[in-house]
């Protein structure tokens, strides 16, 4: 059974205890009646967090994201986060209530647009987005295919699978050998392809990877692993004007994708020193994030702010609201 419901049942159970109380006791005697309860049972807000925080990350890393598109995947994050933001917020507010009045009528927000249920979703986003490794794994995955994705070579198929099984232990090295052996078989393998360019690029040889990736990129002009990949690796390579004109590529091909946004955003504020032209790549890829449900979306408002760090200091605040009213972005 899930941690939040353990302790949702555990709370009802305390619950029932005070009101089977509220007769005989009043006033500091119930308080502390429940701060010993409290004390027993070890409960406080930050464990309910810490509940809803596991309970999301293990449904998050049951989701498979094979031959998945990223919407799909990130639909279903949403799904793990919405369930555990529905339970953090019953938990809470059931806990607020013994502490104050225990007869208070208890009121769930269901209203997921309301600033009150996005207050504890947008926490929980926060936390995993930074400490969950099976969401950064998940959101970062691009199995998409289109028709020449996968291979119909049962032997290219079986030295693909194995390279994942290496890439999943970590052994990059067997891994390459596993996919060169693949598209040596099928040479229009773009899975294959992509996945040699990742372990190549994790490995450091970057002109490999490169070179892997636009074999992809011939196969299918389209795939959105290489297009994503390959402006990260000229970031490796800090040839920084490779990189942004491999993002507009991706820009050009996927007009709706934040990567290219972000990624733009990230290299003029870090990189080029263009802090406008970094705020402006930002907030677009904050506000599709956003409208996407993403939990990139931490990731761009932590850049968004340390922008405004570096305006502020220069005396450029106007110039950093005017582009965010420009964005339609509440700097609230």
């Amino acid at each position: 059974m899930k941690r939040s419901v353990l302790l949702l049942i555990t709370l009802c159970g305390v619950q029932a205890v005070v009101f089977s109380q509220v007769d005989t006791l009043r006033g500091e005697a119930a308080k502390s009646l429940l701060r010993e309860i409290n004390k027993q049972l070890n409960l406080d807000t930050a464990s309910f967090y810490r509940s809803a925080q596991t309970d999301a990350c293990k449904c998050i890393d049951s989701i498979s994201v094979l031959r998945k598109g990223k919407s799909e995947v990130v639909e279903e994050i949403n799904e793990c986060i919405s369930k555990e933001t529905s339970l953090l917020q019953i938990m809470m507010k059931t806990f607020q209530s013994m502490m104050g009045d225990p007869s208070e009528k208890i009121v769930i927000d269901g209203d997921t647009k309301s600033p009150e249920y996005q207050r504890y979703y947008f926490k929980l986003e926060s936390w995993l987005r930074d400490s969950c490794t099976s969401l950064i794994n998940a959101v970062a995955a691009h199995n998409q295919e289109s028709y020449t994705s996968f291979s119909k070579n049962p032997k290219a198929v079986k030295e693909y699978n194995e390279g994942v099984e290496y890439m999943k232990k970590n052994d990059l090295k067997k891994a390459v050998s596993n996919f060169e052996r693949a598209v040596k078989i099928d040479a229009k393998f773009a899975f294959a392809w992509d996945n040699l360019g990742i372990c190549n690029r994790k490995l450091g040889n970057y002109d490999e990877a490169i070179i892997a990736y636009e074999k992809s990129l011939e196969i299918d002009p389209e795939g959105i692993t290489p297009l994503h990949n390959i402006p990260v690796v000229y970031e490796f390579q800090k040839k920084f004007d490779k990189a942004l004109a491999a993002y507009r590529n991706l820009e050009e091909k996927h007009p709706d994708d934040p990567e290219a946004y972000y990624g733009q955003g990230r290299v003029y504020t870090y990189f080029q020193v263009d802090l406008e032209k970094g705020l402006q790549n930002m907030c677009k890829a904050y506000n599709i994030y956003t409208n996407a449900g993403s939990p990139y979306r931490v990731d761009a408002e932590k850049n968004i702010n340390y922008i405004y760090g570096k305006m502020k200091e220069a005396g450029n605040e106007k110039d950093f609201f005017r582009i965010l009213k420009e964005n339609k972005i509440n700097p609230n």
